[in-house]
């Protein structure tokens, strides 16, 4: 078992480097949506999607 995880020492620590990179992400987007914030900024009139706008912005 040793010499299995010393032989994938790279790939666990990777791996477990981006689990951390994606759960960090996650955790900050949830946080922003509980806050009441876009992900786009709120610039509606520059934003490419300005027409299909959830509505989000207050406009």
């Amino acid at each position: 078992m040793i010499s299995w995880i010393m032989a994938n020492l790279a790939t666990i620590l990777i791996s477990s480097l981006l689990i951390v990179i994606v759960i960090s992400i996650i955790k900050y987007l949830i946080r922003q949506k509980r806050n009441g914030k876009n992900s786009c900024g709120c610039d509606c009139g520059h934003c490419s999607m300005h027409g299909s706008c959830h509505g989000g912005c207050g406009h």
